[in-house]
C-alpha cells in the first residue's frame, strides 16, 4: 500500500502580549507572518484570556508562558505596557529561555527594551522607536536609525509600522523573497503617506512638538531602563 507523504511540519510564530501592547504592533507583522506556508500564531501572555491594548481593543491570549515549549519564531510588540516588563521576573525569564531556544527572535518598537533587559541585546546592532532609540545602548546594544535591523538570530525594528517591514523582512528570510513579495501583494503593502512619519523628514516644528508630548514619558521610561540594566549587569556578571 502506497504511503501518503509527510506532512509539512506546523511553523510555530508566538506572539508575546501584555496589558498596554499596541495593536498594530501586534497586528501589522501578525497579518504578513500568519500567510506563511504552514504558519500558526500563538498569541502568549502571562495568564490566558483578554488583554486590553493601549487602544482599549482586546486581544485575547490563546497560550500562557508554561504552555509554550517549541517555536520557530517569538514576537515582541511594544507599547506603554513595555515599561512593566522591563521589572518583571516572569517576562524576563520567559523571554531570556525564548533567546536561547527559538531559532529567531524579533521586536517591532520599544519592545526592543524587554530584549535589552534580558539580555538578548548585548554586543549587537538594533533599533527601536526613534524616541528610545539612544536607551539601547544601556542594554550593551549599539543603536542604528533604521526601520529594521537584523543580525544574527535578532531582528528589531523601529515604531510601530516599521512592524510590517519586519515581518516582510522574516518572510523573505525564512520563505525566501518570492513569498514575502507574494505576502506583500497579498495584503497591498505598497505605502505611499501624504506625510512621513520619520524624524528626519519631520518639520522641527513637529519633532518638537512630538518631543514635548512625550518628554515625561521618556523620562519615566529611561529611569526604568537605568534599574532594568543595572539587573541585567548584575545578572550576566
Amino acid at each position: 500500500m502506497e504511503q501518503a507523504p509527510p506532512r509539512a511540519r506546523t511553523f510555530e510564530v508566538g506572539f508575546l502580549l501584555y496589558h498596554d501592547v499596541t495593536l498594530l504592533d501586534v497586528a501589522g507583522p501578525l497579518e504578513v507572518l500568519a500567510r506563511l506556508p504552514g504558519a500558526r500564531v500563538r498569541l502568549i501572555a502571562k495568564n490566558n484570556g483578554p488583554v486590553s491594548s493601549d487602544t482599549g481593543s482586546t486581544l485575547i491570549a490563546d497560550a500562557c508562558f508554561a504552555d509554550v515549549h517549541l517555536l520557530d519564531v517569538l514576537v515582541v510588540p511594544g507599547g506603554p505596557g513595555i515599561d512593566a516588563l522591563l521589572e518583571d521576573d516572569v517576562s524576563l525569564d520567559f523571554v531570556r529561555r525564548s533567546y536561547d531556544t527559538v531559532p529567531l527572535i524579533a521586536s517591532v518598537c520599544t519592545g526592543a527594551l524587554l530584549l535589552g533587559a534580558a539580555g538578548c541585546l548585548r554586543g549587537r546592532r538594533a533599533t527601536t522607536h526613534w524616541r528610545y532609540l539612544d536607551l539601547l545602548s544601556a542594554f550593551g546594544a549599539e543603536p542604528v536609525a533604521t526601520r529594521v535591523v537584523a543580525d544574527g538570530k535578532v531582528i528589531t525594528s523601529a515604531g510601530v509600522s516599521a512592524g510590517i517591514d519586519m515581518a516582510l523582512s522574516l518572510a523573505a528570510r525564512i520563505g525566501g523573497e518570492d513569498e514575502a513579495a507574494r505576502i506583500a501583494l497579498t495584503i497591498e503593502y505598497d505605502p505611499a503617506p501624504p506625510v512621513r512619519g520619520s524624524a528626519d523628514a519631520s518639520a522641527p516644528a513637529t519633532l518638537t512638538r512630538v518631543r514635548a508630548d512625550t518628554a515625561a514619558r521618556y523620562d519615566a521610561r529611561a529611569a526604568i531602563v537605568a534599574r532594568a540594566a543595572a539587573r541585567s549587569r548584575a545578572a550576566a556578571s
